[in-house]
């Protein structure tokens, strides 16, 4: 059973109404570009979890008896960053990061100033793989 007290959750608010009132014009369309990058992507339609737009569901369960849902892979509009939430870690994209261009990295998330710091093209293996490794992890019908 989930556990209704997971701080991020799915809302039925509208992802693209959320980035029309980014007001950063740069960032705003750098959010236009990634919710239809990922989409394409993913095959799996974005949500709004909060200020993080999510691609897909997988639910977890700790040894601990924790478990609830979270998106595949998501991003957010931050104050200095573009995040982009790649769940199971970055601990197996050293090759990918070394190609990727300019970023900041945390556990689990990628900050990047603008789309234009970094290679697309690299950004885009970065998804793939990190959508596989989840799709090992947490099978579903798209990336098993």
């Amino acid at each position: 059973m989930a556990n209704a007290n997971n701080k991020t959750q799915a809302t039925n608010e509208c992802p693209v109404g959320f980035i029309a009132a980014i007001s950063d014009d740069q960032k705003r369309e750098d959010c236009k570009i990634l919710l239809s990058l990922i989409e394409k992507i993913s095959g799996y339609p974005p949500v709004l979890w909060g200020k993080i737009i999510g691609y897909g569901t997988y639910h977890y369960k700790y040894d601990s008896g924790r478990e609830g849902d979270s998106l595949r892979i998501g991003f957010s509009p931050r104050a200095q960053y573009l995040s982009i939430y790649i769940m199971p870690g970055y601990q197996d994209f050293d090759d990918e990061l070394s190609r990727l261009g300019k970023h900041k990295m945390g556990k689990s998330c990628l900050n990047i100033k603008r789309l234009s710091d970094v290679n697309i093209d690299v950004l885009e293996e970065i998804i793939t793989k990190a959508l596989t490794l989840m799709g090992r992890k947490y099978p579903d019908d798209t990336w098993n």
